[in-house]
């Protein structure tokens, strides 16, 4: 049964419509034209956490944040990707959950403020972010991605094309309710739409469509479940039953443990989309098992040979 705290948060999602770009292709379709004209702020809030020290660098044309803890004791980096539906910026939760690894897990995070559709897609945006991993293990040593939702997509895409073109194995990989097939054609998301409170298939299918850009949808820089994840390094995956994502994401989790990939699977009975973001006891249950992965990860020695569960 969810917390008292989990059964208002979908209430909160329908009176503010947060749902209006997800509902419809009219919804999509009208959020990246007001995102395209009126951009929001994505700079961190003024008040954040006080023992974590926020700087911030331009890389080519997008800035990069780093947050660090003042502690001084920090090994390794994060690499974060925001979730948004690949067209909203980086959100409070995001830069909340950003701070609470860099502190908890006594690690450096990255925070690209990477471009969004119309402008950015997977085929430009991918690859970049496996250049940032590549020159972050040069200054940190071993580098963990983590995505929620969109991020989740971005990350896990990133990981494949790492271990694709670069030969590079990730100790781990944090996926929360990450999108996984844009096609969205699993018939198992049709029984979940009616409990989802957020996201919707049509409205889906026009920003993953954008996403995309002139690559095919089943190409694993857009949709990762149509990779081979054989050799792919350990991932820790979060998701709601009241999540149209969640089906795909149980798919994901058979594929990749079939392929010898060691999966840790945290799925929560009728709770909602990216639920370890919220303010709940099941989201702060949630952020303390990624915490803790990603510290583990951070400070095994080897970690970033895969082994199967």
């Amino acid at each position: 049964m969810p917390s008292a705290l989990s059964r208002i948060v979908p209430w909160y999602l329908r009176v503010t419509r947060a749902n209006r770009p997800f509902v419809t292709a009219a919804g999509a379709r009208q959020r990246i034209r007001e995102r395209t004209l009126r951009p929001l702020p994505y700079g961190p809030p003024r008040r954040l956490r006080s023992d974590v020290e926020i700087t911030v660098r331009q890389d080519s044309v997008r800035p990069v944040y780093t947050l660090t803890p003042r502690s001084g004791r920090a090994r390794g980096n994060v690499v974060y990707a925001h979730g948004g539906g690949w067209v909203n910026e980086i959100a409070r939760q995001h830069w909340q959950l950003a701070a609470e690894i860099a502190a908890r897990a006594e690690t450096t995070v990255t925070l690209p403020i990477y471009p969004l559709i119309p402008f950015g897609t997977a085929d430009r945006v991918i690859p970049a972010f496996a250049e940032l991993v590549l020159a972050n293990r040069a200054e940190y040593g071993e580098v963990c991605l983590a995505g929620d939702s969109a991020g989740g997509q971005i990350s896990l895409s990133t990981a494949i094309l790492l271990r694709d073109e670069y030969d590079v194995i990730l100790p781990r990989t944090v996926l929360i309710s990450p999108a996984l097939d844009l096609s969205l054609s699993n018939p198992e998301i049709a029984d979940v739409q009616p409990l989802d409170p957020w996201l919707g298939r049509a409205g889906g299918l026009v920003l993953g469509d954008r996403w995309r850009g002139p690559l095919p949808i089943t190409d694993p820089r857009v949709s990762p479940l149509f990779a081979d994840f054989a050799g792919l390094g350990p991932l820790t995956v979060f998701s709601g039953t009241h999540d149209i994502l969640m089906p795909d994401v149980r798919l994901l989790v058979g594929k990749a443990r079939a392929a010898g990939v060691r999966v840790d699977y945290h799925e929560e009975a009728e709770l909602v989309h990216v639920y370890p973001l919220t303010p709940t006891p099941e989201g702060r249950k949630a952020r303390a098992v990624m915490i803790d992965s990603l510290r583990t990860a951070l400070t095994r020695p080897n970690s970033s040979e895969p082994s199967a569960r």
